[in-house]
């Protein structure tokens, strides 16, 4: 398609006939198609599995087919037919392992046996259960401190693993719990538990139905999240306003082809999505949102439709700080937001005439407003948005954080943090009869830190691909090739497995779509999607091996290994999970008779207090923030600095689900066969003297005198907003430098990296 490219390049509707083709060639690839088709048919059932993509809610009264394109690919991904033996790893050295790309290492197939790396041969060699879990006791058992060994979460564990998992480390003695939450929506549960008194959304999947606006700040749903497209179709069709705030205008958002709607399907038609679009400077999406509140401010004082556009009744009852917000609003200038958000007035007051209009609002986020150096404060202003209309607590409406793995927030739920709370604590301690460490433990970027200097010697994870996930990646495999151990409890190989302490394992776990059979019969598990319903899941297939344990036993295994069986009996959890659950029950609020409710056939709600009007804050309501904009964005650094100058921001591939990278296309965005792409406005590029196709180095500009290069990337031209660029990662995590994290969040600013890019100059 390079020969068709303009700045639209992609001509159809999400979805459709595409998607169709795309989840064919995935069944037909990894798993044959008797076997993908009868997977698929028990993705997000009741009486199945979950898929292990994207943590997107299932709707209540759900239909024959409860998955999307890229849970087609995650699904086939992970059920594939191809298998990397111990005599893949006997072939290859861990150098030349080290050769292949992401796509080829994990597309060796599921591991089938544990391995250790043997450094006198360079390989990964077949190693027994037992002597793999022995021998990691014995480390950690060794180890000066607990908290020299740090425990990593990805967040496609189940509630019960991390469970064990987090009491394993406590009993241990340490809070040393980074995960994923880190590297994405930790800002979204800093800035929600501030402003709400709970970090989570508040709104149900059942809230789109009835929502009249819904705004959509930095997401890119048709790839990230591709349900959630069929939610705001519905919405679009029943008129509905969808407001998309990116700097990327992303198909999904444009026009949706349901391939579950047969009439349209056949037709060839599709529904146009979002009625708006506004496209933000990088950095700029705080600006903006202050620039529709000091909007509503005005339209209120002009008492629209015959009313004030702000809900009184419920800022007097429920909220605080209204006043010092209103004047903060006063005091900001409307040259300074729009110089900031990249936005002119005229689209602010826009955007704040379909809020006003709107009686049910969702505003709704994910990791393009996150990764950023004033996240925080970004949600935050988000959420005194919200709550000038009373947006909170009231069908149709609320605040929507739209996570990534299938159970980050479970596993946040289940303790899976480095700052646990007192109650939390108190409950562990009460039930098990131990005394659990206070001590904040490390995040994702802290345990980095730690490795490197020596004050962090074990490091495990629970399923991810560290290595890839995280920024500065050079500095980052040095980190992990320093510890005395590394243990990844996995299903598929990766390039975090490579980067090996003084001693190596990797621990292949079952799938999400393979049945879990333990003493007590077939076993179930549990997740938490973003709506904050929990519900279990069941794999259909036979375990890709028969060696394979599950994440429970494995993680089950060592600690038994390094804690003995005195405190806790290891064996009679793994036996039954429902031991794990009765556990849960009696340690975390929300979880009472937790085995019964979680085989309803949808599960069951958490809940929220703030949705109820309940808010768990210092002052007892939701409280207004009027922290100040930045002084700068990066964007606005860059528009200073010398030479070809830009902000970057790292996204995902459409052929992609977080580090794990299906093909080198990206249908979407008109790119095939090439990954080392960055999109770049026109005017930028003819002033830079660059062409189409042209290939270019980029280096960040760094303050810490360390060198971050990123080489031989083509340009692409697109539709995005001038000084800013867009690639993707993990290929570009190389230029995001450890020490630029948020302001509360320490999330790595991701979405806001400032580079020079120049010719490139050869290699």
């Amino acid at each position: 398609m390079a020969d068709e490219r303009d700045l639209n390049t992609y001509k159809g509707p999400a979805g459709g006939w595409g998607a169709l083709k795309s989840v064919g060639q995935s069944i037909l690839r990894e798993t044959g198609v008797v076997s993908g088709v009868k997977t698929m048919l028990k993705a997000n059932q009741p009486d199945g599995f979950d898929c292990p993509g994207c943590a997107w809610g299932d709707p209540e009264h759900g239909s024959s087919f409860e998955f999307c394109e890229n849970g087609v690919k995650a699904v086939t991904w992970e059920a594939t037919s191809k298998r990397a033996t111990p005599e893949l790893f006997a072939r290859h050295t861990l150098s030349e392992l080290l050769t292949y790309s992401d796509f080829d290492l994990e597309n060796q197939g599921r591991l089938t046996t544990p391995l250790r790396y043997n450094r006198d041969t360079d390989r990964f060699e077949a190693v027994s259960w037992e002597e793999a879990f022995a021998d990691i006791g014995r480390q950690l058992k060794a180890l000066a401190s607990p908290n020299e060994a740090l425990f990593y979460t990805s967040g496609r564990a189940s509630n019960e693993a991390a469970y064990l998992y987090q009491l394993f480390g406590r009993v241990f003695g340490t809070n040393n719990f980074p995960d994923c939450s880190n590297l994405c929506h930790e800002a979204s549960g800093v800035a929600l538990t501030k402003a709400i008194g709970v970090g989570k959304g508040t709104v149900k999947l059942e809230d789109f139905e009835q929502a009249q606006a819904i705004f959509v700040f930095g997401q890119n749903p048709g790839t990230n999240h591709p349900r959630m497209l069929a939610a705001l179709k519905d919405a679009a069709k029943r008129g509905a306003k969808v407001v998309s705030f990116n700097p990327l205008k992303e198909r999904g958002l444009e026009k949706f082809a349901d391939p579950q709607d047969k009439a349209q399907m056949i037709a060839r038609g599709s529904t146009p999505i979002a009625s708006h679009f506004f496209a933000p400077k990088l950095g700029g999406d705080m600006a903006a949102v202050r620039g529709i509140a000091k909007a509503v401010f005005a339209l209120d004082y002009e008492r629209v439709r015959g009313g004030g556009a702000l809900d009184r009744a419920f800022l007097e009852a429920h909220t605080t700080g209204l006043e010092d917000y209103e004047k903060t609003l006063e005091e900001t200038s409307w040259a300074e937001l729009e110089d900031q958000s990249g936005l002119t007035r005229e689209q602010m007051e826009q955007a704040a005439v379909i809020y006003v209009q709107s009686d049910r609002t969702i505003i709704t986020w994910a990791m393009g407003i996150t990764q950023h150096k004033h996240s925080v404060d970004t949600i935050r202003e988000i959420a005194n948005l919200l709550l000038l209309r009373g947006n909170i607590g009231k069908p149709g409406a609320g605040a929507c954080p739209v996570r990534g793995h299938s159970n980050v927030q479970g596993d946040r739920t289940m303790g899976i943090t480095e700052k646990p709370n007192e109650m939390f604590l108190q409950a562990l301690e009460r039930y098990f009869g131990f005394k659990a460490p206070r001590e904040h433990g490390a995040d994702a970027v802290q345990a980095i830190k730690m490795m490197r200097s020596g004050k962090a010697k074990v490091f495990v994870s629970l399923g991810g691909n560290f290595a890839r996930a995280t920024p500065d990646t050079l500095l980052v495999e040095e980190a992990l090739r320093a510890c005395t151990l590394t243990v990844n409890i996995a299903t598929k190989l990766n390039r975090s497995h490579l980067m090996v302490g003084k001693k190596a394992y990797v621990l292949p776990c079952l799938g999400r779509t393979e049945f879990d059979e333990q003493e007590g019969g077939r076993q179930i598990i549990s997740v938490e999607d973003s709506m904050s319903m929990v519900h279990s899941s069941g794999g259909i297939n036979p375990p890709a091996s028969p060696d394979l344990k599950s994440e429970p036993a494995i993680v089950a295994g060592i600690a038994k290994a390094t804690l003995g069986s005195d405190l806790v009996n290891w064996d009679e959890m793994i036996a039954d999970y429902d031991k794990i659950r009765d556990c849960i029950s009696a340690t975390i609020p929300g979880f009472k008779n937790y085995n019964t409710r979680v085989r309803e056939p949808r599960g069951f709600y958490l809940g929220n207090t703030a949705a109820e009007h309940r808010w768990l804050t210092s002052t007892g309501k939701a409280e207004f923030s009027s922290a100040p904009l930045p002084e700068e964005t990066v964007y606005q650094q860059t528009r200073k600095a010398k030479g070809n100058a830009f902000v970057l921001q790292t996204l995902r591939s459409h052929d992609q689900y977080n580090t794990t990278v299906y093909s080198a296309n990206d249908r979407y965005r008109g790119v095939t066969g090439e990954r080392l792409v960055v999109f770049m406005n026109p005017k930028d590029m003819e002033r830079a003297g660059l062409a189409e196709d042209e290939r270019v180095d980029m280096e960040t500009i760094s303050e810490d005198g360390r060198k971050r290069e990123a080489r031989g990337f083509k340009v692409v031209p697109y539709d995005i907003p001038e000084g800013c660029l867009a690639s993707y990662y993990p290929e570009t995590n190389v230029l995001v430098p450890l020490y630029a994290t948020g302001t509360a969040s320490n999330t790595p600013t991701s979405k806001s990296i400032p580079v020079v890019v120049r010719k490139a100059q050869g290699g």
